[in-house]
């Protein structure tokens, strides 16, 4: 009868004596030709199944997946075509050891699958044998010369003879095919170890091919994980993320720690479905903590309570380390009965110091999810920065407020020191015209030294009057004593009534003296007091610094619903470096001669003052021999 090699394997294991039918010798007496006349039949048949077996083996090494059952159907198939008494395959394991993962035998006795073989003999010697593909044949142990641990470990087994194929993936040795027999010696056919060296190469196949099915069922497993984390992560962020954005508004928004605090308590708590949230803060020198801010549903309440941080070692410790801790706890409720609280302690802490703790306490055997860690120590960090706010604007506040009193200490006292030198001045004054009139009464005023000495009397005391009134105007400006008095001003009419008493300083100096208006110049309106008193102050240091035979031009002009009044002399270039001071209080030009160029040295900062409070602007630019102070008046029409 013919055999179909495409036949399942359930066919081919229906009766286990399939291959005993197909090759078995035969044991009925025939007479010695019948024997010979067999012998090609018998080898055809046993060719055959050979070839059947391998098919097989392939085909349900395609069909299926299942790397066990494979691998059981294998061995009992080969066991049963080589009529040997065991069939078995080791896998190595990492520690060099081996173990039995599928038996087929009919050996008498304990069965060896699971069995771990440690063999001294096994070195790595023989191991990279078996990578290169070595198949060992022994028809005998005992005449094989074997090492004797290893005839010992064989002898073990009852095995006397053995055929032994390594299963390869790709250059890894992955285990061991072998067949054994245990009754007596046995010499090993060509085919037969041709037929488990192709057996052996299938099974390498079907090893790697359950590998890849299982790392691809971990990798669909890890990619399932992968999305329900990433699903887990997007709900909390949006359930999360809009809790920390009111925060961070808040903070931005609200300069009151306590309600910002207070708020963000409350927030956590419902967002956590927490029962308390607490924010405790530490003293200055971080020994107590005190209970500032709390939100609960739970009683009692603890606000205002402090602890001393000595009394509790292994929960400060960490919390001074800047370290996360979670707990539970049981402990009594409000009726009485015990639960258990999960709680969660998060340090405050900010690049300068640490701040305090939030405290978030829930009644529950779960311990706090990842994110929920997360969103407490994002409230936590904007904690710490409402706190530093709140401690630098108190700081701020406090600094404000010195600055206040040092301020109005010095209004008072340079008010009270101008007041107090006016009254010496007018008296050395009065005294110096006395004094010129009994001169001339005695006929002495004609004495040149006189005439020049009660002539630089005269000077500094106009000198030091006008210092102590630009003082006194100076500081009531920077206490902004005075309010605003408006008038509409037609420029047209109103300024050449400015300049027109300097024309004869500039006469007797040997300068020009010019005005620029325009005929169409819209009316301003503004402290007349104050913009004149800008324009004396800069008409008058450009009298007194312009050279003789240069110019000093005053103009005015409408820019973008702006006017602008210039006041321009040439013949002189102030240093670049020296712009940005010159209008500080009593600074010199370091070249300029202050005796030549007597002055307060308060008048530029008496200027921008002025410009400063009847809402203008000033600048100056000092380049190709002239120099211009511009001033900028927005317009007010009336």
């Amino acid at each position: 009868m013919s055999i179909n090699p495409l036949e399942s394997t359930a066919e081919l294991t229906k009766s286990p004596s399939f291959f005993e039918r197909s090759i078995h010798r035969d044991k009925i007496g025939i007479s010695t030709n019948m024997t010979e006349h067999k012998q090609p039949e018998q080898g055809l048949q046993h060719q055959t199944a050979r070839e059947q077996l391998l098919g097989v083996t392939a085909q349900r090494i395609r069909q299926s997946l299942d790397l066990e059952t494979i691998l059981n159907q294998t061995v009992t198939e080969l066991q049963q075509f080589l009529e040997c008494d065991r069939v078995i395959i080791t896998r190595f394991e990492p520690d060099g050891s081996a173990i039995i993962v599928v038996e087929s035998t009919v050996v008498s006795g304990c069965p060896f699958l699971g069995t771990i073989i440690k063999d001294p003999c096994f070195t790595e010697k023989h191991i990279e044998r078996y990578k290169q593909g070595y198949i060992h044949a022994v028809e005998d142990i005992l005449a094989a010369g074997l090492a004797p641990c290893y005839i010992d470990l064989l002898a073990s087994m009852q095995v006397k003879a053995k055929l032994v194929v390594p299963i390869l993936l790709a250059q890894d040795l992955w285990g061991l095919l072998i067949a054994q027999q245990c009754h007596q010696p046995r010499q090993w056919q060509q085919t037969e170890i041709d037929l488990v060296k192709q057996l052996a190469d299938q099974l390498g196949i079907a090893v790697q091919q359950a590998q890849l099915h299982k790392q691809v069922e971990c990798l669909k497993v890890q990619q399932k994980l992968q999305l329900q984390k990433q699903t887990t992560e997007l709900q909390y962020f949006l359930k999360f993320e809009p809790v920390v954005r009111r925060m961070t508004e808040q903070i931005c928004d609200n300069l009151d720690e306590s309600q910002v605090l207070q708020a963000a308590m409350q927030e956590l708590a419902e967002v956590l479905q927490a029962d308390c949230c607490q924010i405790e803060l530490y003293s200055d020198d971080q020994t107590i903590a005190t209970v500032a801010y709390e939100y609960t549903n739970i009683l009692p309440r603890c606000q205002g309570l402090t602890r001393r941080v000595a009394d509790f070692p292994k929960i400060y410790h960490s919390l001074l380390q800047k370290q996360l801790t979670q707990s539970m706890e049981i402990v009594p409720g409000w009726n009485l009965r015990l639960s258990v609280v999960a709680q969660m302690a998060c340090p405050i802490f900010d690049a300068q110091e640490i701040l305090g703790n939030i405290w978030v306490k829930r009644q529950t055997q779960a311990t706090f999810h990842e994110f929920e860690v997360k969103l407490v120590q994002q409230v936590a960090n904007e904690c710490a920065i409402a706190l530093r706010k709140a401690r630098l604007c108190q700081v701020i506040q406090t600094q404000a407020n010195e600055l206040e009193k040092v301020e109005q200490l010095k209004h008072e006292f340079l008010r009270s020191l101008s007041h107090e030198l006016r009254t010496p001045i007018t008296s050395i004054n009065l005294a110096a015209q006395t004094l010129e009139s009994v001169l001339k009464q005695e006929k002495l005023f004609d004495i040149e030294l006189v005439t020049q000495l009660l002539h630089i009397l005269h000077k500094e005391c106009g000198r030091e009057s006008k210092l102590i009134n630009d003082l006194l105007a100076l500081t009531y400006l920077e206490a902004e004593a005075e309010s605003l008095t408006l008038i509409v001003i037609d420029l047209q009419t109103w300024l050449p009534s400015i300049v027109e008493p300097f024309r004869e300083v500039a006469y007797c100096q040997q300068q020009q003296l010019n005005l620029i208006i325009p005929n169409e110049l819209p009316v301003l309106e503004t402290d007349i007091t104050d913009l004149e008193r800008i324009l004396t102050e800069l008409l008058n240091n450009a009298c007194k610094f312009t050279p003789a035979g240069e110019s000093i031009t005053v103009s005015v002009c409408e820019v973008a619903d702006t006017i602008v009044l210039s006041v321009t002399n040439s013949g002189v270039e102030i240093p670049a470096h020296e712009l940005s001071h010159i209008f500080e209080p009593f600074y010199r030009i370091p070249k300029n001669d202050s005796w030549k160029y007597a002055g307060t040295g308060l008048g530029l900062a008496l200027v921008r003052k002025l410009v400063k409070r009847i809402g203008a602007s000033i600048e100056v630019q000092s380049v190709s021999g002239k120099t211009t102070f511009t001033v900028k008046c927005p317009q007010f029409l009336a």
